[in-house]
């Protein structure tokens, strides 16, 4: 299996931003032209592009539409996008926009079975399966409320509907602080999916342990736009 770093490009009032720990009074990072960021990181050799529309995880409202579907026509690589997908018809559109995987956190925690007719018309291998964790339990909602279970729960439930989890530490997630790595080998022995992890990652030594640990690839924000991580060594 080929490991994939994948370049994060997070979506809020239809610019670039990276924010800490997903609070949205934090920007770490700003930018004009996302469709330029995105075109930026193919260029660089990503194989693969991670889209979220941070407006409509946090706040409900979709005001990326355009940008994203921009990015997927400019776009050669795969595209996996999320943020705010909370019905199945709005899963399909973005699927039908060109989007290779789209990624559910909330609509599919809540009732696993919904994602079935999706994955017949769609295939499993274009939805993954978003568990974010907060404080070791796994977090909905735009990251705003608990679900009371631990992502090593959560994760068995879905081998019949989707071929990828996506695991974000929302403790660590934009703060460049490193990986925990207990928390992680978890998730990963415990899902008969493909992991792929995102959050604190922040050096190459970090993505080897993540490597190491069985995971399918790894999701890098911040560390990529301060440049602590070298975008050309590890794509």
């Amino acid at each position: 299996m080929t490991f994939l770093v994948i370049p994060a490009l997070d979506l809020k009032d239809r610019k670039c931003v990276q924010l800490e720990g997903g609070d949205p009074s934090r920007r770490l990072i700003e930018l004009e032209d996302p469709v330029e960021v995105a075109k930026k990181w193919e260029e660089m050799g990503a194989k693969r592009l991670h889209l979220i529309d941070l407006d409509g995880a946090i706040g409900g409202f979709r005001k990326n539409e355009e940008i994203v579907k921009k990015i997927v026509e400019e776009l050669q690589i795969p595209i996996q996008f999320g943020g705010g997908i909370r019905s199945i018809e709005d899963a399909r559109r973005f699927l039908d926009l060109g989007v290779e995987k789209i990624i559910l956190g909330t609509l599919a925690i809540q009732d696993p079975s919904r994602l079935k007719g999706l994955a017949e018309k769609y295939g499993r291998e274009r939805i993954i399966v978003a568990l974010d964790s907060k404080d070791g339990y796994v977090v909905i909602k735009g990251w705003t409320e608990s679900t009371g279970f631990r992502a090593s729960e959560i994760a068995k439930k879905f081998e019949s509907y989707a071929q990828e989890i996506l695991f974000t530490d929302v403790n660590v997630e934009g703060r460049m602080s490193g990986i925990n790595e207990k928390m992680l080998k978890e998730v990963i022995e415990s899902s008969p999916l493909s992991v792929i992890v995102s959050g604190g990652i922040s050096s190459v030594n970090d993505i080897s342990k993540v490597r190491e640990l069985g995971a399918a690839g790894v999701i890098i924000g911040s560390a990529l736009y301060f440049g602590k991580i070298d975008p050309k060594k590890v794509f």
